[in-house]
């Protein structure tokens, strides 16, 4: 279950920061809406190599897509791990 205060609690802000851990965020909220998210630094690093990750796999497809896809030999080739 989300971990959700309001960001009223932030004058307290040693327990709000007591309830972050490893995958247990803290939501804060502003006038009864979402406003900020307080994350783990592990949790944000994963997040920020997720994000890097799925970019660079969008610019393959696209490439792909446009220039052409490579045979599994022609990869192979490039590596220098042809017939092995």
């Amino acid at each position: 279950m989300p971990n959700i205060k309001p960001i009223s609690d932030l004058r307290n802000y040693n327990d709000v920061l007591h309830d972050v851990g490893v995958g247990e965020p803290v939501f804060l909220t502003k006038n009864g809406r979402g406003k900020y998210a307080i994350l783990d630094i592990a949790d944000y690093e994963r997040t920020q190599a997720t994000l890097r990750l799925m970019s660079e796999l969008a610019k393959g497809r696209r490439s792909g897509e446009t220039e052409g896809w490579l045979t599994l030999e022609a990869v192979e080739e490039h590596l220098g791990i042809a017939g092995e």
